[in-house]
């Protein structure tokens, strides 16, 4: 989980002696959106989906919560109420960590960590509208993949399930226009831009390819998480878009 990847060896030892297993049926509400939160639960086994409730008063899934996965961290990080509420879509398997164990341990390495990913996000403009939970939920998601200089992040014309955030270096786009001729460069990216998103809206082939110019660190996000989480932003997404026409 996002949460315990900065923490030492021995830090996650005593994580681990401190959790406490526990077993959710199917259909269990755990958690109630509003609520005062003073534990974090891991997944182990089965499905926890988190509902937010909307103005209209609609529960609308805003995640979904597998093995590996934490989430009821929001209310610990920040003490604040519960954000979300959270189902058991089936019979899970949770760990627990309480509070105390917590702020003792995995606070302060997961707050700088969160707030540097946040701070990040907040700086590509088609996220600025996210909410903090939509924020907090993509930063719990994103992977962070490295390219050498010259390498390919995206080859024109391959099937696209990833969207890509540079977090760090530069890198250009090249497209072939006519088939059997070389390749014209059309633009270049630098932190804080993004690409990939046109397949994943579309279900289109990569509409050009990316080689990365230098060095580069790239925060990616899968189809499936993308479409959840960036639903609502899919118009400004496709205005967008049309710069590869």
């Amino acid at each position: 989980s996002f949460l315990f990847s900065s923490l030492a060896a021995t830090e996650m030892d005593v994580v681990i002696d401190a959790m406490q297993e526990k077993v959710v049926e199917a259909n269990t509400k755990l958690i109630e959106q509003g609520d005062d939160g003073d534990v974090l639960y891991v997944v182990q086994e089965g499905q926890m989906d988190c509902y937010k409730k909307q103005p209209d008063g609609e529960d609308k899934l805003v995640k979904e919560c597998k093995a590996g996965d934490a989430f009821g961290e929001l209310a610990l990080l920040y003490n604040c109420p519960r954000a979300a509420s959270v189902k058991a879509h089936d019979r899970c398997v949770l760990w627990q960590l309480d509070r105390e164990t917590f702020n003792h341990i995995v606070r302060n390495s997961a707050c700088k960590r969160r707030e540097r990913y946040e701070e990040f996000l907040k700086s590509v403009p088609i996220l600025k509208s996210m909410e903090a939970y939509e924020m907090s939920s993509m930063c719990d998601a994103l992977q962070t993949v490295t390219f050498k200089q010259g390498e390919t992040i995206v080859k024109q014309g391959d099937t696209g399930d990833t969207f890509f955030i540079l977090e760090e270096g530069e890198c250009r786009v090249d497209k072939v226009y006519v088939q059997n001729t070389p390749a014209q460069e059309v633009m270049q990216y630098k932190s804080g831009d993004y690409f990939g998103e046109l397949a994943l809206l579309m279900n289109e082939p990569r509409a050009a390819s990316v080689i990365a110019s230098t060095d580069c660190r790239l925060l990616t996000l899968s189809r499936r998480t993308f479409k959840m989480l960036l639903g609502p932003l899919e118009d400004i997404l496709k205005r967008n878009a049309s710069q590869y026409k």
